[in-house]
């Protein structure tokens, strides 16, 4: 044991939401008499809600410290040895060590540990091409991030952006870039922008997306990124077309960043994120922990492995971990895959599988899409939302929800995630005892509408 003066030293390598909540709950459970706690963090900010930067940089958040949940005084003035712009070099297993650099002086060290923690998160990806890394061109992942594009948004010569991807942060980036009033192109490899809605339900983002001045290009793969004499960003091209840009933001996804983890010889999954047990220990390693967006989850609905980046997941898991670090009992379940988003006043939600998913699954279903209301059809401002439901075709088990309208339209998503959560039935779901009155809810709610003709559709295929 690496022990000091008789404590326990718990290291942690990543200052964020999972590596923090761990650090701050093991730390609730164990006073610094019992345990050191050591966390790394090679940026300059710990504790962010990520998810916040599009509305950031769109302007609907005023300042970035408005984005940070606790700063590194607070955590150190809570007995946690937070050490900033300072980077993780390598774990070292057999012998309970990392060894670490600072980024401001260049010094390195080991440092042993008893307990470890990695929550390195997730990095962007890149495409591997021509100027891809030209000045003007953006990933958008931590506040460091952010910064940087806002700073390169302020040196832009024209109002022209593109943005490469529409996922949630491609299309969240584009609406941002819009209220910056910038024009704003979206080229999208795929038919449909939100590849995590089926393609019905992606075409009316797009229908929302144009609406708003944004042109969309589906069906381009980016070949290229051009760039001008002074080597800054010039145009984004494709097989067909070029689309000039004064700036570049990547929405293409991101990956878990297990380098130090692979390096180590720790255990990854298919989709390049480490592997844990319930309680969020590292497979075959009794004194690792890992979460956040750098590890995979089991989705409950197919019970299959996933890789879902979201802060949600990432602070339970921390709360998890640090229950565990620090001598007690927790465990994470699984996820159902709950996400929502927006684009200006349309709300998009999804949770559960879409056909794909259901069919790589193995699963037979049915689908089934009603149009409804936010509120009573006569009460003012009522909104439209389409609904989306799947089902298991023999059971009746529901299997996955999408919905896209106006306001109202997106935390209704919550009841299909608890219903999935607990395995229930279409028809099972009919009979929820849903809040009602005018102001909030047609009679029955737009996700029962929806359960029942689901419930139909099931019973004419038993």
């Amino acid at each position: 044991m690496n022990m000091s003066a008789g404590r326990e030293r718990l290291v942690v390598i990543g200052g964020d939401a999972a590596g923090m909540s761990a650090a701050s709950q093991a730390r609730r459970l164990k006073g610094p008499g019992e345990l050191e706690i050591v966390a790394f963090e090679r940026g300059h900010f710990t504790s962010y809600s990520a998810c916040g930067i599009p509305y950031w940089v769109g302007g609907d958040v005023g300042e970035r410290d408005e984005l940070i949940a606790r700063t590194p005084q607070e955590h150190r003035a809570r007995d946690i040895d937070l050490r900033m712009r300072t980077e993780v070099t390598r774990i070292d297993v057999a012998g309970g060590r990392v060894r670490a650099r600072d980024l401001e002086s260049g010094a390195e060290s080991w440092t042993p540990y008893d307990k470890l923690v990695i929550a390195t998160g997730a990095r962007p990806i890149r495409p591997d091409m021509p100027g891809a890394d030209a000045p003007g061109v953006h990933g958008v992942q931590t506040l460091d991030d952010g910064q940087a594009l806002l700073d390169s948004l302020a040196r832009a010569r024209g109002r022209r952006a593109v943005v490469v991807g529409a996922g949630y942060i491609g299309v969240e980036m584009a609406e941002a870039l819009i209220n910056r009033g910038y024009e704003v192109t979206v080229v999208n490899r795929a038919g449909e922008p939100m590849a995590t809605l089926d393609p019905d339900m992606g075409r009316l983002v797009h229908e929302a997306m144009e609406g708003l001045g944004i042109t969309m290009v589906n069906d381009a793969e980016v070949t290229k990124l051009l760039t001008g004499e002074d080597g800054r960003v010039r145009a984004v091209a494709t097989e067909d077309a070029e689309y000039p840009a004064d700036v570049v933001v990547l929405g293409i996804g991101v990956r878990p960043e297990t380098t130090l983890a692979r390096a180590a010889g720790l255990p990854v999954g298919a989709h390049g994120g480490l592997l844990t047990d319930l309680a969020m220990r590292v497979r075959g390693h009794e004194n690792i922990w890992a979460g956040g967006d750098c590890v995979e989850v089991l989705d409950l609905v197919s019970g299959q492995d996933r890789h879902i980046a979201l802060g949600t997941h990432a602070n339970k898991h921390g709360q998890v971990i640090g229950t565990n670090a620090g001598g007690g009992y927790a465990t994470f379940p699984g996820v159902v895959g709950t996400a929502v988003s927006k684009v200006c006043d349309l709300e998009i939600a999804r949770t559960g599988l879409r056909e794909k998913d259901a069919r790589r699954a193995g699963l037979q279903f049915e689908a089934v899409t009603i149009e409804s209301t936010s509120r009573a059809g006569y009460y003012p401002d009522s909104s439209r939302m389409t609904v989306k439901m799947l089902a298991e075709r023999r059971t009746g088990r529901l299997l996955g929800v999408q919905i896209v309208g106006r306001e109202g339209a997106g935390k209704r998503v919550d009841v299909a995630a608890v219903a999935l959560t607990a395995r229930m039935t279409v028809d099972q779901m009919t009979a929820l005892d849903l809040g009602y009155a005018p102001p909030f809810s047609p009679v029955w709610d737009p996700v029962l509408v929806a359960a029942r003709k689901a419930s139909k559709a099931v019973q004419q295929h038993a």
